[in-house]
Parts: structure tokens; sequence; C-alpha cells
């Protein structure tokens, strides 16, 4: 059976300001194993892609990739399955549309190497499990936000750190700190999602209700915070 993406809508106003694109993690299995729409990595996604539509109200699309398989391997990466979703999005809603992509874990990395695409305007890596040359082609001043838990023994806190430092010479990144949290966010899941959302909303519709928050201290141009 052939293994293919799947780009499921979350919401499609019709007449979108911007584009989200959610993407999940999850860990390599043997063989090219199939992604379940039930597994623990794809469901945590959920409420978040739930939560940016709310705060986008009418004016934001919001779409959640299945990738084509689990994991990451030099035959097929989440990276391509990235693209897939954007060239679907491109087709159903215009070329042009400023986008976001929001990644967890493998999906954050992935998310962070598609940032080279001309309607990417802005991502959100959590506790993404990346290395320090996870550098996109052709980054242009992207808006990047990683945000990575202090008590993470899944994905390196330290090399996402390496990473933002590395790409903070090509776009504008700010590195969070959630102190205490873990990879799989459960707990403070609150402050992962706020903080996505919010960066979200700033990036792509230049609004924040987080005055006095972390997000506000981004874009009055702090880089790094824990909170």
């Amino acid at each position: 059976m052939a293994l293919e993406p799947k780009l499921i809508d979350v919401t499609v106003p019709a007449r979108p300001a911007a584009a989200v694109l959610v993407l999940h993690g999850g860990g390599s299995r043997r063989g090219n194993m199939m992604v379940s729409p039930a597994q623990l990595s794809v469901l945590r996604m959920v409420p978040i892609a739930h939560r940016i539509a709310r705060v986008g109200a009418d004016r934001l699309a919001v779409f959640r990739l299945l990738n084509s398989r689990r994991g990451w391997d030099t035959q097929h990466t989440p990276v391509q399955d990235a693209h897939w979703a954007l060239d679907e999005i491109a087709g159903r809603l215009g070329p042009h549309l400023p986008t976001c992509l929001v990644g967890h874990s493998l999906g954050g990395r992935a998310a962070l190497l598609a940032a080279g695409r001309p309607e990417v305007r802005s991502v959100v890596a959590l506790a993404p499990w990346v290395y320090a040359d996870d550098v996109a082609d052709e980054l242009s001043g992207e808006r990047i936000l990683i945000v990575h838990g202090s008590q993470d023994r899944v994905a390196s806190p330290e090399r996402s750190a390496a990473l933002a430092r590395r790409l903070s010479a090509q776009a504008e990144v700010a590195f969070i700190t959630v102190r205490g949290g873990k990879h799989a966010m459960l707990a403070r899941h609150a402050v992962f999602t706020g903080l996505t959302t919010e960066f979200v909303a700033a990036t792509l519709l230049g609004v924040s209700e987080d005055r006095d928050g972390a997000i506000a201290r981004v874009e009055a141009g702090e880089n790094w915070i824990a909170v």
C-alpha cells in the first residue's frame, strides 16, 4: 500500500488573511510504518491547532498534516511532506498567502527546514529534535520562535539553542525556555500552547493580547527568555 500524506482542514474561512500548517512529531518504527491519526504525537497537536483556529477567528486558515510515514529517514523525510502540504494549500488558497509553520519534535525540525519557502513568514518549533546545522536554504528574515522545556530528555534543549544562535544570522529568532517543561508538553501545556498562539497571531495578523508576557517581550526585541 502506498504511503501518502494527508492534509486535514481545521478551519478554512472563505477569505483567510493567512494560513497555519501544524506538523506532528513521532519517532521512527521498523520499516515504513504509516502514521496513525490516533498516535500520541499526532493527538498532542490537535488542541494546539484548534486553539490557533479560535484565536484566528475567521482570518486564519488552519490545517494539520498527517505525514506519509513515521519518523525520519534518508529516503523520505517529513520535510517533503511539509512541502507537499504547502503546495496543496497554495493550490487551494493561492500561492502568496502568508503562512506560519507550527511543529513539535521532528515536526519542529521539518518546520525549520521548510522555512525557506517564500510564503512562510514565521515558524514555531516546539521542543524540536534538531541538529545545529538544520538551516533551511533561502531564509530571508523569517520570524522564528523555538520553545523548549528545560527538562526535555528526548530532544536536546542545548542543541536547539545552538541552532537558534546559528539561525539568528539569517532570520529573526527568539528562544523561550519553559521551566520544568518536558518533551510531551503535558506539564505546563497551557504555556506551550499560549506562546504558540500568541506568536502566530502577532506574526501573521499583527495582533497580540499578551501585552506584558513573553511574546510581548519578543515583539519588543528580546531573544532569550525563560518562563
